[in-house]
């Protein structure tokens, strides 16, 4: 015989619902204040943005951290490192702190700057949550941008938000201090004993702060680290980190949810790929360079400030007389971008293809380039002017070269020997650049053996601009564009300023 439990319902009786229906029934979309400039990004915005914006945003902070990530990729000192992104930031994701508002409160301005910051993260993490690497990566450039940031803020306005965070730490009471004193004095260097007597001490479990523990640099009795107050950001880091991290393996969960919006999915697959290579196009005034003659007779001379992947499209040229489709699409877009004309753009492929005819010439290859200029073709491609040169992004990630073909990124692309033969056949010879280049390919950091082999070939006239200041930090960061390697290459060598021919436009090719 069943005995029967009073206290269960029957379940002819139980209500019927839906725990859809229940779980959003009443759905919360509000703005958010943010009382601070630093954020911890444990809440999620609910509110809505407008499709633009959340594309925006997000390319936005991506031009951030891939710069970090080349900072940490080139081994910068912590200033060097700080002084290269702080022009980035002001110009791409501010924040100003709340000293600088008028009446000292959180203004609007102030608040659209840290409502941008807090929903480009939340992009971003959707977009970097599908895999272990981009999870990791993720999280080691968030890391390195908040620590940036925490250390740029003042004294005061630091202290209220670690004040916010309610972190997981035991303040040490006075007597405790006091009979710790000496042995605290001794674990931690550089300590005077007014630190002891009269700083606050907090003390944490000490996986919490492993830097600290395992660099010595705090007193360990019973399991627990005793943390001076000047050490007290390294809990702060963990703990970001720490909820980043959970943060990312639950937004993983949920991306399946995701695959049925067709309007934010092209977005995020788009810039998880550019976490690779930020993708970047060129402004129509990129196409202008005072002193610059491109035409075809001097396309040979001016062949010595292309990138890798262009100079070996030409070399390839002027051996072979002829060059396949997509290496004569990669290479005309190439030229379009520097600025040459399309009736002069005819005139370099004919006088390069000297092996056919005139009739041949005009048959089969003629229709291409003007294709490539807009000038025929679909109302589409004529109203677009034609398609834009390819950016690093675009060459990695598309059209890979098949047998006898030379497009493509030969840092990508080429063996280790067949890339070491062609960068020494461009005149670089220096081991150091050499073994770099292969530690980078190794790592598929392909952009960065580029601006390696770059920095090395330019790097007397590189030490003159930063010495003299003629050339804003923004002006140096990372080349993610062809068209962009040659102006800066050109612009250098001939002692113009960067102002004469500015790098990579604003927006980035979605």
């Amino acid at each position: 015989m069943i005995r029967h439990d009073s206290n269960r319902i029957d379940p002819r009786r139980r209500a019927t619902i839906d725990h859809k229906k229940k779980q959003f029934a009443s759905p919360s979309h509000k703005e958010q204040d943010y009382p601070h400039r630093l954020n911890i990004y444990h809440v999620p915005p609910t509110a809505e943005i407008r499709l633009e914006e959340f594309e925006q945003w997000a390319i936005d902070r991506l031009r951030i951290l891939a710069e970090l990530e080349v900072c940490t990729f080139r081994n910068k000192t912590p200033a060097e490192t700080a002084d290269h992104i702080k022009p980035l930031l002001d110009q791409w994701l501010r924040l100003d702190p709340n000293s600088s508002s008028a009446q000292g409160c959180i203004d609007s301005r102030l608040q659209t700057q840290r409502r941008k910051d807090h929903y480009s993260h939340f992009i971003l993490r959707l977009a970097f949550s599908a895999t272990e690497d981009l999870r990791r990566r993720f999280a080691r450039v968030e890391g390195a941008l908040f620590r940036l940031r925490f250390q740029a803020e003042n004294v005061r306005e630091r202290q209220d938000f670690v004040r916010s965070l309610a972190l997981d730490w035991e303040v040490v009471e006075e007597h405790e201090r006091r009979t710790l004193a000496q042995d605290l004095l001794n674990a931690t260097p550089n300590l005077k004993k007014a630190d002891v007597q009269d700083g606050i001490w907090v003390k944490v479990d000490f996986e919490t702060v492993p830097e600290l523990v395992e660099g010595r640099r705090v007193f360990v009795k019973a399991g627990k680290a005793y943390v001076p107050s000047k050490e007290q950001m390294s809990i702060v880091f963990a703990g970001f980190h720490d909820r980043l991290e959970k943060g990312l393996e639950l937004t993983a969960r949920a991306l399946p949810r995701l695959d049925e919006d067709d309007r934010l999915s092209p977005i995020l697959d788009h810039l998880s790929k550019n976490f690779a290579t930020p993708d970047s196009s060129l402004a129509d005034s990129d196409t202008t360079l005072p002193g610059a003659p491109i035409s075809p007779s001097s396309i040979d001379h001016l062949s010595q400030h292309f990138p890798l992947c262009m100079r070996n499209l030409h070399m390839t040229l002027r051996k072979n007389s002829h060059l396949k489709h997509f290496g004569r699409f990669q290479y005309t877009l190439f030229l379009k971008g520097l600025g040459l004309t399309m009736e002069d753009c005819l005139i370099f492929w004919r006088q390069s293809f000297k092996l056919i005819t005139d009739d041949t010439f005009n048959k089969e290859y003629r229709y291409n380039i003007r294709h490539a200029y807009g000038d025929v073709g679909g109302d589409a491609i004529r109203r677009g002017r034609g398609y834009s040169p390819f950016s690093c992004q675009k060459i990695l990630t598309e059209h890979p070269p098949g047998s006898g073909e030379s497009h493509g990124c030969p840092y990508r692309h080429f063996s280790i020997d067949n890339l070491t033969g062609l960068l020494q056949a461009t005149g670089v010879y220096d081991r150091d650049v050499l073994r770099g280049v292969k530690e980078d390919v190794d790592k598929k950091r392909y952009h960065i053996a580029c601006n390696r082999v770059f920095d090395w070939a330019h790097k007397a006239e590189l030490q003159t601009v930063k010495g003299n200041g003629t050339w804003r930090a923004t002006e140096l960061d990372t080349i993610v564009h062809p068209n962009t390697y040659f102006k800066r290459s050109y612009l250098l060598k001939s002692g113009l300023t960067g102002d004469s021919g500015h790098g990579q436009d604003e927006q980035m090719e979605m």
